[in-house]
């Protein structure tokens, strides 16, 4: 094999293909309009949206204060896959779930989908955590970038296919567009179980002291846990790292999860924002795969660097717009960017931890991608209240991608070594 490593992180990468179905025709797409127009039928607008919100909220809240402590137990029982296919499990049942709530079952839609994010949040805590076992330190940018890559095309290529099923009900023997939403979310939970088998079959379960029970590994995984918050403290250059990567990443995740209200504002029909997230979806996947490449050239700190860059004269760009065709290129820039500047956070974050704590260290590293955009909505809402103007909203995200590009500017990796 012209690349032997990739035979190892295939297997791992296809679970991004998998669950990034949840992120994109879920998360992204159909929850928030099913619940407008059906679970939450009848009820104003401001409602809904707070229900949704409050979902999130909770569903980000329990997944920010489990990850430190299940890394820590599954470091400790050598259980890392058992805790992913745990979650996953969840999620997958629950996502599958979502096809039975009825017209105006809101509290029932809303807490299946409360499970659907735990799952996947959680799972993502051991994912990640696995990188180190499928790539040396010196392929962490490619393979992370891989995995990130094929999210992209596998998440766009159900998402598309799930928006032509409800534009286009009929042509797969479905009643209505309401129905065709319903299957989609069948689809995403058969979709996520299968592209999970990969790498519960054959990516291994990293060895890093003898496994315990799971009593044994609940109470040793608690004290690690006290003893690893202790040990962040005293790594300056973690914790540096973690407070850059809080706000940038706050900023990118803002981005993705108000970019459709924004455009709203402005105008923009909902099928053009669709089409937008698609566009994202698909220039994301070589994207990320460039990134990877320079991220092992240059560096990931370059690399990541480039991306916040990018993203500043973004917003500055949005600030201006006026034009869905200034959207549509604004969603590939963002497509060019968004993948890399998650891959490569992850990549670098994973040769900046001690050796044997990887599902631990990443928990805190979860933890605070739970706690992100939370500052950035609340500046753009505050903004956009104060000034009377819903574009002056982008503008005050700025912040989090300048400060967080300084702190990381800081950040010297061999003083992790040290």
């Amino acid at each position: 094999m012209k690349h032997p490593w990739l035979k190892r992180a295939l297997p791992w990468a296809l679970y991004d293909w998998a669950n990034s179905a949840f992120a994109t025709s879920v998360m992204a797409a159909f929850v928030p309009v099913f619940n407008k127009d059906f679970w939450s039928a009848g009820a104003p607008d401001t409602v809904s949206t707070f229900r949704l919100s409050a979902a999130s909220s909770t569903a980000a809240i329990i997944v920010a204060l489990l990850a430190p402590v299940i890394g820590a137990i599954a470091d400790r029982g050598g259980a890392r896959k058992r805790f992913l296919a745990t979650f996953a499990g969840i999620g997958v049942v629950a996502t599958g779930g979502l096809a039975f709530a009825g017209e105006g079952q809101w509290s029932l839609a809303l807490t299946l989908y409360v499970f659907a994010w735990i799952g996947f949040a959680g799972a993502n805590v051991f994912y990640d955590s696995l990188l180190v076992a499928v790539a040396d330190e010196d392929k962490f940018d490619v393979v992370s970038a891989l995995g990130y890559s094929l999210g992209y095309v596998g998440g766009g290529l159900l998402l598309a296919l799930n928006v032509y099923m409800t534009m286009n009900p009929a042509v797969f023997g479905l009643a209505s567009a309401g129905q065709a939403v319903r299957v989609a979310f069948v689809t995403v939970a058969v979709w996520w179980a299968v592209f999970t088998l990969p790498l519960l079959l054959k990516v291994p379960e990293p060895r890093t002291g003898p496994v315990l029970g799971t009593w044994a590994s609940l109470r040793a995984g608690l004290a690690q846990l006290v003893a690893t918050f202790h040990e962040i403290r005293q790594l300056r250059v973690i914790v540096m790292f973690l407070a850059a990567y809080w706000l940038y990443i706050d900023g990118v995740d803002t981005i993705i999860q108000m970019a459709v209200d924004y455009g709203s504002a402005l105008g923009f029909e909902t099928n053009s924002l669709i089409l937008a997230l698609l566009i994202t979806q698909f220039v994301g996947f070589p994207a990320a795969l460039v990134f990877g490449r320079l991220g092992e050239r240059f560096g990931a700190k370059t690399g990541i660097l480039l991306a916040l860059v990018v993203y500043i004269g973004t917003c500055l760009w949005g600030y201006r717009m006026t034009e869905v065709r200034e959207f549509y290129a604004m969603a590939v820039i963002i497509g060019l960017v968004q993948g890399g500047v998650q891959s490569l956070s992850r990549s670098y974050y994973a040769r900046l931890i001690p050796a044997g704590k990887a599902a631990e260290f990443f928990g805190f590293y979860n933890m605070l991608g739970k706690f992100a955009a939370v500052l950035g909505p609340a500046l753009m809402g505050a903004a956009a209240l104060w000034s009377g103007n819903s574009r002056v909203g982008i503008l005050a995200i700025i912040p989090l991608f300048v400060v967080g590009g300084i702190l990381l500017i800081r950040v010297r990796p061999e003083a992790a070594q040290t």
